[in-house]
């Protein structure tokens, strides 16, 4: 017995038995005075989608149109976002990336001083709180004040959120969402005026800049705006202003839910469609429909035209070039055609009848 009780005793300090209490019927030490199955565990770890709290439980609940499950720890951060305040919202909220029509933020004292000078047009300038001011700032206030720009005052962090953690020296400028036009719209603004319409339509061009190089040149050969597809394509942003040189100000643009279709109802009111390709048969300075109502389609740089658009064109045109492995981008291009086509416009009519 004196053996067993030993051993029992030893089992009590470094074992421990399906019981889990000893003779005397007190916990054993380490139990915490439950049994062996209430430390089991609570099975494998569920995925991260099914986790309360987890980020992509959140957006799986948010794709599912519910808020789903919330810890107590989430519905107290709630209520105490709620007791401080909403969201910020208006000027000062940053609007989801790629949403098209969302506002934009200019960053950095260069080029926002840039961007008033092109006259992009503004909503807000956010100047840092704690700033050490320079010319730049200086120069960036008095261009806002005199167009009527609201200048606000934020603090750093306010400034990392507003431009997405970019390099904003103290600086930022909200721009306005552009006011699209329907593509119809360039048609009446050509009746209006009396004259033959001339529009040009980008297809696949995603370089805001050459949008803005080919607004430009639209707008010095008498085009009645541009048409741009909605997806999969170059917008109005503050780069395509500063490179259009306040160009977009007199040019409309159009934004078209589908390019091919927005053409084929162009040809189908009467106007031609020339689109440029390198592989044209016609040169540009040869194109005869240039003196008829004319829609000029522009593709880029590396893939041309796309297919469904060229094979919605009654013809194909080329800008004849010395090198025949050179290629010009979008915005080059286009003011030649354009600048042809105004050319030939120009003409007296018996030199384009003979």
């Amino acid at each position: 017995m004196g053996a067993e009780a030993v051993s029992g005793a030893g089992n009590s300090r470094s074992g421990r038995s399906g019981s889990g209490r000893t003779k005397s019927g007190k916990p054993r030490p380490g139990t915490g005075g439950y049994g062996r199955h209430k430390l089991e565990g609570k099975g494998p770890t569920p995925p991260a989608a099914m986790r309360p709290g987890h980020p992509a439980q959140r957006r799986a609940a948010a794709a599912d149109g519910s808020r789903g499950p919330r810890r107590d720890d989430e519905r107290a951060a709630s209520a105490a976002r709620g007791a401080r305040g909403a969201a910020p919202s208006g000027p000062s909220a940053r609007a989801p990336r790629g949403s098209g029509d969302a506002a934009e933020f200019v960053a950095g004292r260069n080029p926002v001083v840039e961007s008033l000078q092109a006259g992009v047009p503004a909503a807000a300038l956010y100047v840092g709180a704690r700033v050490q001011h320079d010319e730049r700032i200086s120069a960036a206030i008095k261009l806002a004040a005199d167009r009527g720009v609201a200048v606000l005052e934020a603090g750093a962090a306010e400034l990392d959120r507003l431009t997405g953690g970019a390099l904003h020296q103290g600086l930022a400028l909200r721009v306005r969402p552009y006011d699209y036009a329907h593509p119809d719209d360039l048609l009446a603004r050509a009746t209006d005026a009396g004259q033959l319409p001339l529009i040009v339509a980008l297809d696949g061009v995603t370089d805001p800049r050459n949008l803005g190089a080919v607004a430009r040149s639209a707008a010095a050969f008498g085009a009645h705006g541009l048409v741009v597809p909605s997806r999969r394509g170059a917008g109005v942003t503050a780069g395509a202003w500063k490179a259009s040189a306040g160009a977009l100000a007199r040019v409309p643009v159009a934004r078209a839910a589908n390019l091919a279709r927005a053409l084929a109802s162009y040809r189908e009111a009467g106007v031609f469609v020339a689109g440029l390709d390198t592989a044209g048969d016609t040169p540009v300075r040869g194109l005869d429909l240039a003196t008829a109502p004319l829609a000029l389609v522009i593709g880029s740089e590396g893939r041309g035209l796309s297919r469904i658009v060229a094979q919605g064109c009654d013809v194909l045109v080329r800008i004849p070039i010395a090198a025949r492995t050179e290629s010009l981008n979008a915005g080059v291009a286009g003011g030649i055609a354009l600048y042809e086509v105004a050319a030939v416009r120009s003409r007296p009519v018996q030199d384009q009848l003979g």
